[in-house]
């Protein structure tokens, strides 16, 4: 069974630490497609200097997907202090200074994977430097993820009416394209809806071999609602967001939480204006996709997010059913 997971940022870290224990136990390859649009931070300096495609959330994956002794994942998550490297992350770094050794960034993700030893392969949507761009409905356009997100927290009466990234003709390496044709599953998020997981969608080729691909499609909803992106999105919402955009429209199986966090965390998420997404089960039901609707969340160092064993779990039960 070949599974390729698409999307970005914590979400899909966490749904690769969990899949990565059942490779070898129902999954025989494993694979991500990661985007590249990332424009903060460490990641953000790195690609004004060097001109490269985000690093960031590649490495993210990289150190999920790793069977290597945990003080390497350490090291590659580590961040500088102090003038000029501050905020820095090592494995930001590395990858940069592989890429301008060997001249590709495919290649620096290569030698990285062997050198953590991961048990999945990924690839990046695209090796161009693309930039994320959004119209929101009072009419600002908005280059950027980070900024994306910050424009909507400042203004939340103002959604996303459409989404591209520049350059438009942005193309995907052929190992992109050749994960998804042999794909059996696709799974796509969790994770940020327009900045992890829809972007790599934006990229027309990838999004036509999605369309044309006959494997089963997984569409896993976030667990809380995002400032800046989803406020007050139901379950069913975060779907038909996620289908307007990219046009994908032949999602097979949804994956809900439905178990509410501690009275205590919640009330700090609520403080942030982030809430439970409703799993308005019945709604996505009646849409024609099946539905998982299960206690998938766990409450480590004060965050609320998908559990990486649970996630996998379900996912494995769902595609061993099929």
């Amino acid at each position: 069974m070949n599974v390729v997971a698409i999307g970005g940022g914590t979400g899909l870290s966490t749904l690769l630490r969990g899949l990565k224990k059942k490779v070898g136990e129902g999954i025989d390859k494993l694979q991500a497609i990661v985007t590249v649009a990332d424009s903060g931070g460490s990641t953000g300096r790195l690609r004004e200097i060097y001109n490269i495609p985000a690093p960031g959330d590649i490495r993210n994956c990289l150190v999920a997907l790793s069977d290597q002794e945990e003080i390497l994942k350490e090291l590659f998550q580590y961040r500088f202090k102090g003038e000029g490297l501050d905020g820095h992350a090592f494995g930001n770094l590395f990858i940069t200074a592989l890429t301008d050794i060997t001249g590709s960034f495919m290649d620096a993700i290569r030698l990285a994977s062997d050198i953590l030893k991961t048990k999945g392969e990924i690839i990046p949507s695209t090796i161009e430097s693309i930039h994320l761009c959004a119209r929101f409905s009072d009419g600002n356009v908005v280059e950027g993820e980070e900024k994306i997100t910050e424009y909507g927290k400042e203004n939340p009466d103002s959604k996303v009416e459409d989404i591209w990234v520049e350059p438009k003709g942005a193309k995907p390496p052929i190992d992109t394209l050749a994960a998804i044709e042999s794909a059996d599953v696709i799974i796509f998020g969790p994770g940020s809806l327009y900045t992890s997981i829809i972007p790599n969608l934006l990229i027309e080729d990838i999004r036509d071999a999605v369309k044309l691909s006959k494997a089963m499609k997984i569409f896993v909803v976030n667990v809380m609602t995002q400032p800046g992106e989803t406020n007050k999105l139901t379950a069913k919402a975060h779907i038909d967001t996620f289908i307007e955009h990219t046009g994908i429209d032949n999602i097979d199986v949804a994956v809900v939480n439905t178990k509410m966090p501690s009275s205590e965390l919640l009330n700090k998420y609520l403080e942030k204006n982030q809430e439970p997404v409703i799993p308005d089960v019945a709604s996505i039901a009646r849409s024609g996709i099946e539905v998982f609707a299960e206690d998938l969340i766990g409450e480590k160092e004060d965050f609320i997010r998908h559990d990486e064993e649970k996630l996998a779990s379900i996912l494995i039960k769902i595609i061993k059913n099929r």
